[in-house]
């Protein structure tokens, strides 16, 4: 049952279903609590690190001027924080071997 092209929450939550027994339902609020609790912990400011898998970042970017490219104008870019990923060793090398 998987989307094309796209990972889904769906289809985490049918793998842990079949890989590990759980039924549907459980194996969805598994998934839903593992994402809440990244979601808090980069809320809260921490960085969120998946060993093997890659890094979720957060960075603040100081405020800046930038140019509108149409017009030429500069513009005010506000400060802001953003949230990045690094992919680790690992998943890039399996992603270069296809």
């Amino acid at each position: 049952m998987r989307s094309v092209g796209t990972l889904t929450r769906a289809d985490l939550a049918e793998t842990i279903n079949r890989k590990m027994g759980f039924s549907r339902a459980e194996s969805l609020d598994l998934v839903e609590a593992i994402l809440g609790k990244m979601c808090t912990a980069m809320a809260d400011g921490e960085n969120v690190k998946i060993s093997g898998f890659g890094s979720f970042v957060l960075r603040d970017k100081k405020e800046r001027v930038g140019r509108n490219p149409k017009t030429g104008i500069e513009v005010p870019i506000t400060s802001r924080r953003v949230l990045t990923f690094r992919a680790s060793q690992l998943l890039k090398e399996r992603i270069a071997k296809g």
